[in-house]
């Protein structure tokens, strides 16, 4: 049933078994703050069509040859304050030239000559700016203010692309709550003369009451929340013209409420292609427009599901092409390239993986292969591959083995390469991807070093249908096998999200072994069917029954650590937080006895209550799957409580509103049924910055105290 990976993350191996040096709580949650997470090369990036790359290291800018490794340019701070005096840091570069460092500066884009020392025209903006995007070639920026999208020039004013007073109507922002891969509302044409951008119709999406308790009195603020199976937002695209200050729309149809997503252009600017899917989630049209007229020109393949279809990915044009690109879709079951031509036509499906493909990096000088990033054979990891458009081979650039962050060159020579493992905080290095040649430039130290802590391993379990399921276990400083241990399961079990992975800690939150080794606890981590990174038949088990396999899997794992001598089974507590919290929640009252104690934060305990995009891609409408929704309501099973259960949430959670816990509430008082509340007032969904210290502490001191 079970096995332990070989490699075993000790602590007690590069620390010295001497050190004894206590990690608080609190230094463990402000870890990052603290100096405790390893370090890394800050302001990391190639040089736009050179294979130079910078960083920065004691107040410079330091140029690197990839080839030679030896540095071509410094640029310190002091320099950059002549030009700006009132930058008190080196600044976040947005882009790097053959000439010029582009950076934000308060309500500014500047761009410095490093060359010869000067700086260009900025392009200003307004201060309260938000969700603003520079585009170096037109040397313009998009950005927004409250409901409406701006454009500003270095040679104009501030130009309206809407001006729009029905507050209902939102320009120029991420729309669908920010699925489908969606992370912003602009989009620059490939040679910067139009600017695409959605807009959303908010219309009939309801208020959600949200209070804030920094006026005197007490404020409303209505937040627009469309939840399940009720009304949802309309979307629409426009195209503004930089040359004609006009802008047409696509001509789509949203009235029934469908999704646009995965945008991109076609390199000559003619065209807009666009992945409409129907509100049900499980048909896609992926469509083109004229970028002039706004009509479609034709829809270029469709995807089916009888479960759901979630396109995530831009189309990817092959180099020196208007016509042929590359589209990523797991209609095999694992995300795979597939290479289309704008007209429809599919060319070849260029991967064959059984595993994930995550993302596609970009080409190599001659068009010949493609750099794309994915799982690999072992999901728990990350590494980058280099595949022959035309053969389908593929090699690993990516050998140690690990989690890595990669940046390719404009010629796709050389490879930036960010990683660590179980073993290894952070390495950076250089790689050749034409003879495989490695240059390290940077190793972080173990920042943990001279600290008490314990050793966690990878764990892998069977679950009842024979699939792999992958976990991690962390013991205590001064383990003692002969000993009785108490028990945390940290949850989250919910779809993208991935907790057991081959990186630093394993991937876990430094809480956690700071945590196991001052309480003696054993804590474990179990990644349950449904979750990311395992291809889609494991992950859409899920569809309809939120919650059923979830548990199995989990149970899986307290059998496991049932079966361990020095586990004590009578004193095993859960924590999770939002779809972890609906876990923690369902696990404790639908699984009486076998927890003494819960915590659950920001916790989902009734997917009616939760948003349309999300909830109805895993469990259809209410009104289409209503047994479905009455078995995952956490409310249905408060009788069964059996132990101690604490509620935690956000006061002003926009992502999991707060009627979730507050209906929860409601049914125990109904049921005579005592748990614990806690709130923190104007927090939204997690608990941010110093107060996370207050949160962390609350919930651990609770499990300690009530898991016996």
């Amino acid at each position: 049933m079970k096995k332990i990976i070989p490699f075993l993350f000790l602590f007690a191996y590069f620390l010295g078994f001497s050190q004894q040096k206590e990690l608080t709580l609190e230094n463990a949650v402000l870890g990052f703050y603290k100096g405790l997470y390893p370090k890394t090369l800050n302001n990391l990036h190639w040089v736009n069509n050179a294979n130079t790359y910078v960083f920065q290291e004691n107040n410079k800018f330091i140029f690197t040859n990839a080839k030679s490794n030896k540095i071509t340019a410094t640029i310190s701070l002091k320099q950059l304050q002549k030009e700006y005096p009132t930058l008190k840091r080196l600044p976040r570069l947005q882009e790097v030239s053959t000439t010029t460092l582009t950076f934000r500066n308060e309500n500014t884009i500047e761009l410095f000559n490093y060359l010869n020392n000067s700086k260009e025209t900025p392009v200003l903006f307004e201060k309260e700016a938000k969700n603003a995007e520079y585009n170096p070639k037109a040397k313009a920026i998009a950005y927004t203010l409250d409901n409406n999208l701006y454009i500003e020039t270095a040679s104009s004013s501030k130009i309206a692309v809407t001006s729009i007073n029905d507050k209902n109507i939102v320009s120029g922002q991420a729309i669908h709550r920010s699925e489908f891969g969606i992370v912003k509302g602009t989009f620059w044409s490939p040679k910067g003369n139009l600017l695409a951008f959605y807009q959303k119709d908010e219309s009939n999406v309801t208020n959600y009451p949200l209070v804030d308790i920094t006026t005197y009195p007490a404020s409303l603020n209505n937040i627009k929340y469309p939840m399940a199976g009720q009304g949802s937002e309309k979307a629409k695209i426009g195209i503004f013209n930089l040359k004609t200050s006009k802008t047409i729309y696509l001509d789509i149809d949203t009235s029934d409420e469908h999704y646009l997503t995965n945008l991109s252009w076609t390199p000559d600017e003619k065209y807009v292609l666009v992945a409409e899917i129907n509100r049900a989630q499980n048909h896609v049209w992926y469509n083109s427009y004229n970028a002039e007229t706004g009509k479609k020109t034709t829809t270029l393949f469709e995807e089916t599901n009888e479960k759901w279809t979630e396109p995530e990915h831009d189309a990817v044009f092959l180099p020196n092409s208007t016509t042929n690109f590359l589209w990523l879709s797991e209609r095999d079951g694992f995300m795979n390239l597939y290479q289309y031509t704008t007209e429809g036509k599919l060319e070849k499906q260029v991967t064959n993986f059984k595993w994930v493909v995550t993302g596609i990096l970009g080409f190599d000088k001659n068009g010949k292969n493609v750099f794309i990033t994915g799982t690999g054979v072992d999901p728990r990891e990350h590494h980058t591959f280099k595949v022959n458009l035309k053969t389908g081979k593929y090699t690993r650039i990516t050998e140690q083995e690990g989690t890595h962050t990669t940046q390719l060159s404009f010629d796709g020579n050389y490879l930036i390469n960010s990683y660590s493992n179980i073993n290894i905080p952070r390495n950076i290095e250089i790689a050749n991807t034409k003879n495989g040649k490695i240059t390290v430039i940077f190793s972080a130290k173990n920042p943990l070093k001279g600290y008490k802590l314990g050793t966690t391993n990878f764990i892998t379990l069977k679950a009842d249908d024979g699939t792999n399921l992958y976990a991690k276990i962390t013991k205590p400083a001064d383990f003692d096998a002969s000993k009785k241990y108490p028990v945390l399961i940290y949850v989250y079990g919910g779809p993208h999200a991935q907790l057991v992975t081959n990186s630093w800690l394993a991937g876990s939150s430094l809480w956690m072994p700071a945590f196991a080794t001052l309480e003696n606890y054993i804590v474990f981590t179990l990644d349950n069917r449904g979750s990311a990174n395992r291809g889609f038949a494991f992950e859409s088990i899920i569809h309809r029954h939120l919650g059923d396999i979830e548990i199995e899997d989990q149970l899986t794992g307290i059998n496991y650590l049932k079966s361990l001598d020095y586990v004590d089974s009578n004193r095993i507590a859960i924590n999770g937080w939002s779809y972890g919290g609906f876990m923690t929640t369902s696990l404790m009252l639908r699984n009486p006895g076998v927890f003494t104690t819960a915590v659950a934060g920001g916790p989902v305990t009734d997917w009616k209550y939760y948003e349309v995009m999300y909830g109805e891609r895993y469990m259809d409408t209410p009104q289409e799957n209503p047994e479905g929704y009455k078995k995952a309501r956490v409310h249905n099973y408060i009788k069964n409580l059996d132990g101690k259960l604490l509620l935690i949430i956000g006061s002003v959670d926009p992502t999991v509103v707060p009627q979730h816990s507050m209906t929860l509430l409601q049914e125990a008082v109904k049921n005579k049924v005592q748990l614990d509340f806690f709130t923190y007032p104007m927090h939204k969904h997690n608990v941010r910055g110093v107060d996370r210290v207050h949160l962390v502490k609350k919930m651990l001191d609770y499990i300690v105290e009530n898991n016996n």
